[in-house]
Protein backbone atom coordinates (compact mmCIF):
# COMPACT_ATOMS: atom_id res chain seq x y z
CA UNK A 1 0.00 0.00 0.00
CA UNK A 2 1.53 3.56 -0.77
CA UNK A 3 0.39 6.84 0.19
CA UNK A 4 0.29 10.01 -1.54
CA UNK A 5 -0.07 13.74 0.20
CA UNK A 6 -2.31 14.38 2.56
CA UNK A 7 -3.96 17.44 4.49
CA UNK A 8 -6.78 18.65 6.82
CA UNK A 9 -6.12 21.95 8.03
CA UNK A 10 -7.80 25.09 9.22
CA UNK A 11 -10.75 25.36 11.35
CA UNK A 12 -14.39 25.97 10.74
CA UNK A 13 -15.59 26.84 7.28
CA UNK A 14 -12.09 27.48 6.53
CA UNK A 15 -11.53 23.89 7.50
CA UNK A 16 -10.53 21.22 4.29
CA UNK A 17 -12.51 18.03 3.20
CA UNK A 18 -10.25 14.85 4.51
CA UNK A 19 -10.17 13.23 1.28
CA UNK A 20 -8.35 9.96 0.20
CA UNK A 21 -8.43 8.02 -3.15
CA UNK A 22 -8.53 4.43 -2.96
CA UNK A 23 -6.74 2.69 -6.58
CA UNK A 24 -5.92 -0.60 -7.32
CA UNK A 25 -2.31 -1.93 -7.54
CA UNK A 26 -0.86 -2.89 -10.50
CA UNK A 27 0.81 -6.45 -11.04
CA UNK A 28 4.32 -5.24 -9.00
CA UNK A 29 2.03 -4.77 -6.27
CA UNK A 30 2.67 -0.97 -5.58
CA UNK A 31 2.85 1.03 -9.00
CA UNK A 32 -1.35 1.91 -10.15
CA UNK A 33 -2.41 0.44 -12.90
CA UNK A 34 -4.83 1.75 -15.76
CA UNK A 35 -8.03 2.56 -14.30
CA UNK A 36 -9.73 4.90 -16.22
CA UNK A 37 -12.31 5.56 -12.76
CA UNK A 38 -9.21 5.95 -10.65
CA UNK A 39 -7.63 8.53 -13.40
CA UNK A 40 -11.23 10.43 -13.56
CA UNK A 41 -11.67 10.70 -9.89
CA UNK A 42 -8.17 11.46 -9.42
CA UNK A 43 -8.72 14.35 -12.37
CA UNK A 44 -11.88 15.43 -10.84
CA UNK A 45 -10.41 15.85 -7.36
CA UNK A 46 -7.17 17.61 -8.75
CA UNK A 47 -9.18 19.98 -11.41
CA UNK A 48 -11.32 20.90 -8.06
CA UNK A 49 -8.32 21.87 -6.35
CA UNK A 50 -9.13 19.66 -3.26
CA UNK A 51 -5.83 18.45 -1.74
CA UNK A 52 -6.08 14.78 -0.99
CA UNK A 53 -4.26 11.62 -0.45
CA UNK A 54 -3.74 8.69 -2.83
CA UNK A 55 -3.73 4.99 -1.28
CA UNK A 56 -2.69 2.63 -3.85
CA UNK A 57 -4.16 -1.30 -2.47
CA UNK A 58 -2.68 -4.41 -3.43
CA UNK A 59 -5.78 -6.62 -3.43
CA UNK A 60 -3.91 -9.79 -2.77
CA UNK A 61 -2.65 -8.15 0.49
CA UNK A 62 -6.08 -6.18 1.66
CA UNK A 63 -4.23 -3.37 4.05
CA UNK A 64 -5.69 -3.78 7.96
CA UNK A 65 -6.87 -0.19 7.79
CA UNK A 66 -9.55 -1.96 4.64
CA UNK A 67 -10.21 -4.43 6.66
CA UNK A 68 -13.64 -2.46 8.46
CA UNK A 69 -15.31 -1.75 5.22
CA UNK A 70 -18.23 -2.98 3.82
CA UNK A 71 -18.24 -6.64 2.32
CA UNK A 72 -17.66 -5.94 -1.37
CA UNK A 73 -15.78 -2.68 -1.04
CA UNK A 74 -12.95 -2.57 -4.18
CA UNK A 75 -10.91 0.74 -5.49
CA UNK A 76 -11.92 2.61 -6.94
CA UNK A 77 -13.34 4.28 -4.20
CA UNK A 78 -12.77 8.01 -1.83
CA UNK A 79 -13.19 8.23 1.29
CA UNK A 80 -14.39 12.06 2.56
CA UNK A 81 -14.23 13.15 6.49
CA UNK A 82 -13.83 9.77 7.07
CA UNK A 83 -17.30 8.23 4.85
CA UNK A 84 -16.83 5.71 2.86
CA UNK A 85 -18.22 6.66 -1.18
CA UNK A 86 -18.13 3.67 -3.72
CA UNK A 87 -20.15 4.35 -6.43
CA UNK A 88 -17.86 6.58 -9.45
CA UNK A 89 -20.76 7.97 -11.24
CA UNK A 90 -22.03 9.09 -7.21
CA UNK A 91 -18.87 10.07 -6.29
CA UNK A 92 -18.78 12.86 -9.23
CA UNK A 93 -22.16 14.03 -8.25
CA UNK A 94 -21.12 14.12 -4.57
CA UNK A 95 -18.14 15.68 -5.07
CA UNK A 96 -20.01 18.06 -7.69
CA UNK A 97 -22.22 18.71 -4.68
CA UNK A 98 -20.06 19.80 -1.97
CA UNK A 99 -16.90 20.99 -3.89
CA UNK A 100 -18.85 23.79 -4.90
CA UNK A 101 -18.29 27.42 -6.03
CA UNK A 102 -17.03 29.56 -5.01
CA UNK A 103 -14.22 28.19 -2.92
CA UNK A 104 -14.26 24.80 -5.95
CA UNK A 105 -14.16 25.30 -9.53
CA UNK A 106 -17.66 23.36 -11.09
CA UNK A 107 -16.85 21.42 -13.88
CA UNK A 108 -20.35 20.15 -14.62
CA UNK A 109 -20.69 21.24 -18.54
CA UNK A 110 -22.90 24.05 -19.17
CA UNK A 111 -24.32 22.65 -22.84
CA UNK A 112 -25.96 19.02 -21.65
CA UNK A 113 -24.91 17.34 -24.70
CA UNK A 114 -21.25 17.52 -24.04
CA UNK A 115 -21.60 14.49 -21.72
CA UNK A 116 -22.77 12.13 -24.11
CA UNK A 117 -20.99 13.21 -27.01
CA UNK A 118 -18.06 10.88 -26.39
CA UNK A 119 -19.62 8.08 -24.44
CA UNK A 120 -19.83 5.13 -26.83
CA UNK A 121 -16.21 5.14 -27.55
CA UNK A 122 -15.01 2.51 -25.41
CA UNK A 123 -18.06 0.64 -26.50
CA UNK A 124 -17.09 0.25 -29.76
CA UNK A 125 -13.23 0.03 -29.31
CA UNK A 126 -12.76 -3.27 -30.43
CA UNK A 127 -14.62 -2.71 -33.62
CA UNK A 128 -12.93 -0.51 -36.03
CA UNK A 129 -16.33 0.28 -38.26
CA UNK A 130 -17.90 1.19 -34.90
CA UNK A 131 -15.20 2.72 -33.65
CA UNK A 132 -15.15 4.78 -36.80
CA UNK A 133 -18.43 5.98 -36.58
CA UNK A 134 -18.37 7.25 -33.13
CA UNK A 135 -14.93 9.29 -33.77
CA UNK A 136 -16.96 10.77 -36.77
CA UNK A 137 -19.71 11.62 -34.52
CA UNK A 138 -17.55 13.19 -31.75
CA UNK A 139 -15.61 15.00 -34.63
CA UNK A 140 -19.52 16.41 -35.67
CA UNK A 141 -20.06 17.63 -32.79
CA UNK A 142 -16.98 19.30 -31.85
CA UNK A 143 -16.74 21.34 -35.21
CA UNK A 144 -19.72 23.81 -35.05
CA UNK A 145 -19.64 26.46 -33.00
CA UNK A 146 -21.95 26.01 -29.17
CA UNK A 147 -24.18 29.23 -28.44
CA UNK A 148 -21.96 30.74 -26.49
CA UNK A 149 -18.87 31.03 -29.02
CA UNK A 150 -21.12 32.69 -31.40
CA UNK A 151 -20.83 36.69 -31.87
CA UNK A 152 -23.83 37.87 -33.34
CA UNK A 153 -22.41 41.10 -34.13
CA UNK A 154 -19.62 39.10 -36.49
CA UNK A 155 -20.65 35.96 -38.19
CA UNK A 156 -17.67 35.97 -41.39
CA UNK A 157 -14.64 35.18 -39.35
CA UNK A 158 -15.11 32.00 -37.27
CA UNK A 159 -16.89 28.96 -38.81
CA UNK A 160 -15.79 26.24 -36.47
CA UNK A 161 -15.26 25.88 -32.81
CA UNK A 162 -12.00 26.79 -31.50
CA UNK A 163 -12.68 25.52 -27.96
CA UNK A 164 -10.23 22.85 -26.87
CA UNK A 165 -12.45 20.63 -24.56
CA UNK A 166 -16.13 19.04 -25.27
CA UNK A 167 -17.81 21.75 -23.84
CA UNK A 168 -15.91 25.04 -24.19
CA UNK A 169 -12.27 26.17 -23.21
CA UNK A 170 -12.28 24.94 -19.50
CA UNK A 171 -12.51 21.01 -18.57
CA UNK A 172 -15.91 19.44 -17.32
CA UNK A 173 -16.91 16.57 -15.61
CA UNK A 174 -17.65 15.69 -19.51
CA UNK A 175 -14.14 15.35 -20.57
CA UNK A 176 -12.62 13.77 -17.39
CA UNK A 177 -12.56 9.88 -18.76
CA UNK A 178 -9.38 10.06 -20.71
CA UNK A 179 -11.31 7.85 -23.45
CA UNK A 180 -9.21 9.57 -26.64
CA UNK A 181 -5.90 8.66 -25.34
CA UNK A 182 -6.66 4.97 -23.89
CA UNK A 183 -8.16 4.65 -26.94
CA UNK A 184 -5.02 5.94 -29.28
CA UNK A 185 -2.70 3.71 -27.54
CA UNK A 186 -4.39 0.73 -27.49
CA UNK A 187 -5.79 0.53 -31.15
CA UNK A 188 -2.29 1.34 -32.47
CA UNK A 189 -0.47 -0.94 -30.26
CA UNK A 190 -2.82 -4.05 -30.82
CA UNK A 191 -4.51 -3.02 -34.29
CA UNK A 192 -2.54 -0.12 -35.82
CA UNK A 193 -5.14 1.87 -36.03
CA UNK A 194 -4.91 6.15 -36.05
CA UNK A 195 -7.08 8.10 -34.92
CA UNK A 196 -7.58 9.50 -39.33
CA UNK A 197 -5.95 12.81 -39.94
CA UNK A 198 -9.29 14.44 -41.35
CA UNK A 199 -10.77 14.08 -37.93
CA UNK A 200 -9.58 17.50 -36.39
Amino acid sequence: MGRGWNSLEGSGEDRKPLTELFVKAGSDGEMTRNCPLSQRLFMTLWLKGVVFSVTIVDLKRKPADLQNLPLGTHPTFITFNNEVKTDVNKIEEFLEYVLCPPKYLELSPKHAESNTAGMDVFANEALVKSLLKTLQNLNEYLNPLLSDEIDKNNMEDIKFSLRKFLAGNEMTLADLLPKLHTVKLVAKKYHSFDIPKRMT
